[in-house]
């Protein structure tokens, strides 16, 4: 059988592209939160997210009240004022003062540090008692 095309340099990248390393492909993935997801914990004042990957500094997170004990038509109120810094893998959100009671949803966004700079986004609920 003939090809009109080389075949050996086309399988040889073929090839090379599949043996990568398969960090440089690979987006920061959530791997330890505190509070975690669907935790009961009393009045944070720190949340601290570890990533699989370095984090980019443009990494953070948004938090929202999403309920409150006694107030059945509460509306989502997003928590404001904290501040988010990322050391490594691990993202830390300091609160200016601890969550009052209620649940909460932390939607949280990282990028990795390496060149390819890869976001992955998820987001978790926990509550406050």
């Amino acid at each position: 059988m003939r090809f009109s095309v080389p075949v050996v340099p086309i399988l040889a990248a073929v090839l090379a592209a599949g043996a990568l390393p398969s960090a440089a492909l690979a987006r920061p993935a959530l791997v330890k939160a505190v509070p975690a997801a669907d935790a009961a914990v009393t009045r944070p004042a720190t949340l601290t997210l570890t990533f699989s990957e370095e984090l980019a500094p443009v990494s953070g997170i948004d938090l929202v009240m999403t309920a409150m004990p006694g107030m059945a038509d509460h509306k989502p109120m997003p928590i404001k004022g904290f501040t988010a810094k990322t050391s490594g893998k691990v993202l830390t959100v300091a609160l200016p003062r601890p969550l009052p009671v209620g649940t909460y949803r932390l939607s949280w966004h990282a990028v990795g540090n390496a060149a390819d700079q890869d976001r992955a986004e998820g987001s978790y609920s926990f509550k406050v008692h």
